[in-house]
């Protein structure tokens, strides 16, 4: 259920212009148009005024609602034209599930002029879409900036704070003449920080060398035989050898014990003699 909108030009409510505002009251379809984007599929859902299951007070508390199931919805309503430049601008509203879906949103494009309001739907152009989506386990609140005709999300998804407990939740989001932003839900600050760092709407301080080419010495093994290494002169061939050093013990009986022989026992460890292996890094400038 869709509550309250409003497109408010200032922070200082008291001094800023309101550029839009809608509470639904009984004339509410003289100002929004219905879509007919999915009609011709017989997918086109309705809307009712309605206050839902719960109301303090059951007129003043009346918002715009789904009236059907699997559905596809959207509703449109104009507005002077107007730029936020040099002006910090607030866009908030209130939505209420009152059971949870498994699929959809229920957030609100802000865009240019319509020539037919009738048409808003999925491919409609806008300049910031903002609220609430959920697909399954991918859940988050939108908000995407439009930059040189490219839809731009968030590099890192928003709070899902919409989950089913029935409830109305207000979102607000405030665009700073500084070009960062902040949103809130229900009063709470989820995000605030830097629109150029958050979102890819400049292209990165460094990209790839097209012209790079691979080194034509570059060794592809990380690890290679040191081609100047020699063996020791100590060196044993055998992994095992009789111990020069054992001795015949003399309580030793050869009628019961039987011959005695040496022990075997592995040759010299030489732990400093590693070189046969030469670790090899490269570097390649990009």
């Amino acid at each position: 259920m869709l509550r309250t909108l409003a497109c408010v030009g200032s922070l200082a409510l008291v001094s800023g212009k309101v550029y839009f505002s809608e509470t639904f009251d009984d004339d509410w379809e003289s100002r929004w148009v219905k879509s007919t984007w999915k009609d011709g599929e017989s997918a086109q859902g309705k809307w009712e005024l309605a206050a839902g299951k719960w109301s303090k007070d059951e007129k003043e508390d009346r918002g715009i609602q789904t009236a059907e199931d699997s559905k596809f919805f959207g509703i449109a309503a104009g507005f002077d034209s107007f730029s936020n430049a040099g002006k910090d601008l607030i866009i908030q509203y209130q939505a209420k599930y009152e059971k949870d879906i498994e699929c959809g949103g229920g957030y609100l494009k802000i865009g240019p002029k319509m020539d037919d309001l009738a048409k808003f739907g999925d491919p409609t152009a806008y300049n910031i879409m903002f609220g609430p989506d959920k697909c399954g386990y991918t859940k988050r609140t939108h908000l995407i900036f439009t930059y040189k005709g490219k839809n731009v999300l968030k590099k890192a998804d928003l709070d899902y704070k919409q989950e089913g407990e029935g409830t109305s939740h207000l979102y607000r989001l405030i665009l700073k003449a500084d070009n960062t932003a902040r949103v809130e839900i229900d009063g709470e600050k989820v995000y605030e920080g830097s629109i150029k760092e958050d979102w890819e709407v400049l292209k990165p301080k460094t990209i790839d060398d097209p012209e790079d080419k691979k080194p034509s010495d570059w060794a592809e093994d990380s690890m290679m035989d040191d081609a100047s290494d020699k063996k020791p002169d100590d060196w044993v061939e055998e992994k095992r050898m009789v111990d020069p050093d054992a001795k015949k013990p003399d309580d030793w009986d050869d009628e019961e014990d039987g011959e005695w022989e040496a022990p075997i026992r592995h040759p010299p460890h030489h732990p400093n003699r590693l070189a046969s292996l030469l670790l090899h890094p490269q570097f390649a400038s990009q």
